[in-house]
């Protein structure tokens, strides 16, 4: 592999550090700021917690027009600024809305980065690698989550203000992440789509000086020569990738995965473990997913997409079955963190590698940064609406019911795999788009 190619997936993959570091670092402050501000459930899960979801979701939503118009490198570039300010003022904060604000700044970033960098990745990256060039963006997501629940752990005894250091310190790695996001080359595809020809030949010859640019380059006119101006996502031919797209991100949050993150020590402390236990237990949490997660990077270009799904959905029903029952059954002390642990490695090893590789991959290039956005602002959607009910659901039908209906939802996550998702292992963007657009 191209040691340039790799430098450079690395910087763009280090927005999902950031990601994951911004979702999590709340899980060890919350109950903490639901005391000082003397929130109810409801405000604490939708205004709180939940502002930085909905900032997410309006990233998505949004971030496939500076990722089309700015470009994926600029867009990263300004994704490490909004974290970054995210940061400071979240610290600094002195009363909910305030802090719910700045949170929400860090959410745009979170749902612009789910868009640019796996677009910049996949269009960087040559067709046998990118299944692992792209799930380095979600390595660093797990690996950004693992820091968060170690930093909350080494915070949580400091003092009144631990909070602050717990939701500030991110303010460092996303700073120098900025730094790093300029050295970056602009993606070619996207040079190429705004017909800077020269600037992306160059570009090319860099990624790989083995293979002549020119033909690339023909076959993204090929491609172009066959869209219209203007045309969207949302036209018939592009009906199956979009139902691809809205389907595994639907599915990744009805599992349950950001709920489970968001409030780890909370449902471990509901199981019966103490406070200092359960902050514990998030770190195994934590590393469970990173290590699972690398599995699933090393074996997504070998195995393919489809076989990691399988894997997952069996493991998804399995585990999220055993938590019910431990809720239910109030089997207590070491089972439920157990089965959690297998919950968190079903999803790493499955839909929290595959999907930001998959949905990078089905759509045409013109359109890669709305499809993008699509399949984010579905899971981002679901992020903030699961979350933000989380505490209202676990006290009134009670955690074993909630985590009942993440099974049946996984049940039709295997159907789904099964009858309706292609295996997009080894093969080039552009016959991708062949394949899966109906003329």
């Amino acid at each position: 592999m191209n040691k340039k190619i790799l430098i450079w997936s690395i910087t763009a993959a280090l927005a999902g550090f950031l990601f994951g570091f911004d979702t999590v670092v709340i899980s060890g402050a919350e109950k903490k700021l639901q005391l000082i501000w003397n929130s109810s459930n409801v405000f604490h899960g939708v205004v709180v917690i939940g502002m930085a979801l909905w900032g997410t979701v309006v990233g998505a939503f949004f971030g496939g027009i500076p990722t089309n118009k700015l470009g994926r490198k600029k867009t990263l570039v300004w994704i490490g600024v909004l974290y970054t300010v995210s940061a400071i003022g979240s610290a600094l904060a002195n009363d909910p809305w305030t802090f719910a604000f700045f949170r929400f700044i860090g959410g745009l970033g979170v749902g612009a980065s789910t868009i640019a960098a796996p677009a910049y990745i996949s269009e960087i990256a040559p067709a046998k690698d990118r299944g692992k060039l792209v799930g380095l963006y979600q390595f660093n997501i797990v690996f950004g989550i693992l820091i968060a629940f170690f930093s909350n752990y080494m915070l949580n005894g400091i003092g009144e203000n631990a909070w602050r250091w717990m939701v500030g310190i991110e303010a460092f790695p996303a700073a120098i992440y900025t730094v790093f996001a300029l050295s970056i080359p602009k993606s070619p595809r996207w040079l190429l789509t705004k017909f800077k020809n020269n600037e992306a030949k160059e570009v090319l010859k860099t990624i790989n000086p083995d293979i002549d640019p020119e033909k690339l380059m023909m076959e993204i006119k090929d491609e172009m020569d066959n869209t219209v101006p203007n045309e969207n996502i949302f036209l018939k031919k592009y009906r199956f990738p979009l139902i691809l797209a809205f389907l595994i991100a639907f599915f990744n949050q009805l599992s349950g995965i950001n709920a489970l993150l968001y409030y780890a020590p909370r449902i471990l402390e509901e199981a019966g473990l103490g406070e200092s236990s359960a902050l514990l237990s998030s770190i195994g949490v934590g590393v469970t997913n990173m290590l699972f997660t690398l599995l699933g990077i090393i074996l997504i270009d070998r195995l393919g997409r489809k076989q990691l799904m399988y894997i997952c959905s069996f493991g998804y029903i399995i585990s999220l079955s055993l938590v019910s029952a431990a809720f239910f059954l109030k089997w207590e002390g070491s089972s439920v963190p157990i089965f959690l642990f297998m919950f968190i490695a079903a999803h790493a090893i499955g839909q929290g590698t595959v999907i930001w590789v998959f949905i990078s991959e089905i759509f045409p290039n013109h359109l890669r940064g709305a499809g993008q956005s699509f399949g984010s602002s579905v899971h981002w959607v679901l992020a903030a609406v699961v979350p933000s009910l989380v505490p209202a659901l676990f006290s009134s039908i009670g955690a074993g019911m909630v985590f009942l209906f993440f099974t049946l939802m996984m049940v039709l996550q295997l159907f789904f795999v099964i009858f309706m998702m292609p295996e997009t292992k080894g093969v080039s963007l552009e016959d991708l788009s062949k394949k899966l657009i109906k003329k």
